[in-house]
């Protein structure tokens, strides 16, 4: 048994009294010494993992979690060899560039290689953040208190990722690569604690990696088609970076322990949208064998048309022509975003010109389609893998920070939701109380506005044409915190599926409860990452998804199966 003074419940199902969790002190040294045969099998795999701590032992040494050392966690790469450190028995390796920054003449350009280095380079903090503006994070929020947002430095230095793994000793384990969310302008590899990659890389023996990429302006503002041959990408920029990312982990990870030909990306909310991407882009073909996207899908990029009336407009808000380009390259970060949000302010309510508006992938018909992913013509551009849809019941809850709409009533419902639906508002109404008799008004409203039209659709074209899997879950457990009123909020899945329910105590409250069920979607997940296909003991027979059965797995205390449980209730919205 590993310990955390974060998070004590970690790779083995204990769930002994001993154990006290959130950095409170805990005897469960006391009760590892009493197990003389597992404590010394557990030193002599230190020893063997880092023989340099081994080799000039202490009377504390029992208790050592962190060890750091010349010969310790040192790891090669093509560009030069990374030191890291090892804190409870998982090497850590943070901030290794995977592309060079993306200031000055890299800026708009693809991802260049990062500049050889010579010796040894220290890998032992996380990298900038992309240039973006951060949440809110005063002491008076309750989002940060909430979310706990994990921020540094930030700079165009940004293209940087993040290892986890349980041993640099040559096996081939499975490699999960994290894209965290925040659309495509906010967010980091390591922006929530439930990001964390230690426990779910202990439990699963596999190797865990998160990466930074460009955001917003910086990685989508658009102007090949004002710029020329030289700016083609530009509006790709961000998606390039990941691809870059991935094309590292193949080149690579196999020295971190880890098997380039069992590569799994998997992200949440804008994570989960550049999963969808990734998965109809030709540049990342080949470069990831399954894929996860936790409420978040795409099936479209922003228009072409779109993506370059806001190039021209950031132009013109520079007082630019085009042959003048190149200046907003060497211009500071901070002085071009400002600019260039300013520029899409000016295209709000220009109609159809784009499907997400503002700095987002594009659909150029060369890096992504200019059309539906996954059919027709572009059914086989990019890689058709297994892949796993989920979405939470209550991704976006009304009253989370209004109590008082907690008695809203049915008709307060309909008046709340008529701006939003117009005079469909009441059928749709009508349409959720009836498939869910058991929900109160305030319920019926988190749901609809949560409603699974999306993911199921994604779910839908993937199946269309492509012949690889689908599985869908959809996550109803709801968080006890802030009387109740935060129910499966989006992001709360997250910390569920990486192990991480005690880290993330802001979202869960910690416990049995969660980690209960954290472990059994941690072992569909770990099982999907072997073999494609979520099935394990630790959950019900998980039916393969079909658009005529709408077959998914509901998370919760009780898991269970369900055939598209909302589909006649999302009829209502007649689209």
């Amino acid at each position: 048994m590993k310990t955390d003074p974060a998070y004590y419940f970690c790779y083995e199902r204990n769930d002994s009294p001993e154990l006290i969790l959130n950095g409170l002190e805990t005897d469960i040294f006391l009760t590892m010494k009493r197990r003389s045969l597992l404590l010394q099998g557990f030193f002599l795999l230190l020893a063997g993992t880092h023989p340099a701590a081994a080799a000039s032992p202490s009377p504390q040494s029992d208790d050592q979690q962190l060890f750091i050392g010349e010969q310790i966690a040192v790891a090669p790469t093509r560009y030069g060899k990374v030191r890291g450190f090892i804190l409870r028995g998982i090497y850590n390796f943070r901030g290794i560039p995977y592309g060079a920054p993306a200031s000055g003449e890299n800026r708009f350009m693809p991802p260049q290689p990062p500049r050889p280095w010579k010796g040894v380079r220290p890998a032992v903090a996380f990298g900038d953040s992309a240039p973006q503006s951060f949440y809110d994070r005063r002491p008076e929020s309750y989002s940060m208190f909430v979310d706990h947002w994990n921020y540094d430095g930030m700079s165009e230095d940004c293209l940087r990722l993040n290892v986890w793994t349980p041993g640099l000793d040559g096996k081939r384990r499975p490699v999960l690569v994290w894209l965290h969310g925040g659309g495509f302008a906010r967010g980091n590899g390591i922006e929530q604690d439930g990001y964390d990659g230690e426990n779910i890389a202990r439990y699963g023996d596999i190797v865990f990696c998160s990466v930074n990429h460009r955001l917003g302006p910086l990685g989508f503002s658009d102007f090949a088609g004002v710029g020329g041959k030289k700016f083609v990408s530009s509006g790709n920029a961000g998606m390039l970076d990941i691809v870059a990312a991935l094309e590292w982990v193949r080149d690579n990870i196999e020295a971190f322990g880890g098997d380039p030909q069992n590569v799994t990306i998997m992200g949440q909310s804008g994570g989960g949208a550049k999963v969808c991407n990734l998965c109809a882009m030709p540049a990342a073909k080949g470069l990831f064998h399954k894929a996860v996207a936790l409420s978040g899908n795409a099936t479209r990029a922003n228009s072409k048309q779109y993506a370059e009336a806001l190039g021209s407009a950031i132009l013109r808000e520079a007082g630019l022509d085009a042959s003048q380009i190149d200046s907003l390259q060497h211009m500071p970060w901070e002085e071009y975003m400002l600019l260039a949000e300013r520029a899409a302010q000016h295209l709000n309510g220009i109609p159809g010109v784009g499907q997400r508006g503002g700095f987002a992938p594009v659909g150029d018909g060369r890096d992504l389609p200019d059309g539906e992913f996954y059919t027709g013509r572009y059914s086989t551009w990019g890689t058709d893998v297994p892949m796993l849809l989920c979405s939470t019941f209550h991704e976006w809850n009304p009253d989370r920070d209004d109590p008082e709409l907690e008695s809203v009533t049915t008709e307060g419902v309909v008046g709340h939701l008529t701006p939003v639906f117009g005079e469909r508002a009441g059928a749709i109404v009508e349409a959720y109380a009836k498939s869910f008799p058991e929900l109160r008004p305030i319920e019926l409203w988190s749901v609809i506005v949560s409603n699974r039209r999306g993911v199921v659709h994604t779910a839908d074209v993937k199946c269309r044409e492509q012949q690889s899997p689908v599985y869908m879950a959809w996550f109803g457990w709801e968080s006890p915190l802030f009387d109740g009123r935060h129910r499966a909020f989006h992001c709360l899945d997250i910390c569920f599926w990486f192990l991480n329910t005690d880290r993330m105590v802001t979202h869960t409250g910690g416990g049995k409860a969660p980690r209960d069920l954290s472990y059994r979607m941690a072992d569909a997940l770990l099982a999907f990452m072997r073999t494609g296909d979520p099935n394990c003991p630790s959950l019900p027979s998980w039916p393969r998804y079909t658009p005529r059965k709408g077959e998914v797995m509901i998370l919760d205390d009780r898991c269970r199966t369900a055939e598209d449980p909302d589909r006649e209730a999302r009829r209502a919205f007649g689209d």
